[in-house]
């Protein structure tokens, strides 16, 4: 039987984590593009333009990957509150203990981690 107590902890201290991360990376890329309005960046034109240009793309990737980890770790703290918390959402079979502690998010066993049949 999995320590559903423990790993609810793991996951709201992740999902705190998680938070302060989507906050400075808004404030990040608010600030980049606060600072690009307020300049004459033409970014094809202007060495720094390629750079900032590349700043916002990863900040944004960062965003969307965090926003992303926080949903898969919303879902786990939902699986925890139904009861369904480490079983294997394809077979329904127990989710190795080892697993969930490298990855408390997850909704599938080794076998079915692509999240395939």
């Amino acid at each position: 039987m999995v320590d559903t107590q423990r790993f609810r902890i793991l996951l709201e201290e992740e999902r705190a984590r998680k938070l302060t991360l989507l906050a400075s990376l808004r404030s990040d890329i608010s600030s980049v593009s606060a600072a690009r309005i307020d300049s004459n960046v033409d970014d094809e034109h202007d060495p720094e333009g390629s750079t900032i240009a590349f700043e916002l793309s990863q900040a944004s990737a960062l965003l969307d990957q965090s926003r992303l980890g926080l949903e898969q770790i919303d879902a786990a703290l939902a699986r925890i509150h139904d009861g369904t918390y480490g079983t294997c959402a394809v077979c329904g079979d127990a989710i190795p203990e080892g697993r969930l502690e490298a990855r408390p998010w997850t909704a599938y066993c080794v076998k079915h981690a692509s999240g395939r049949k």
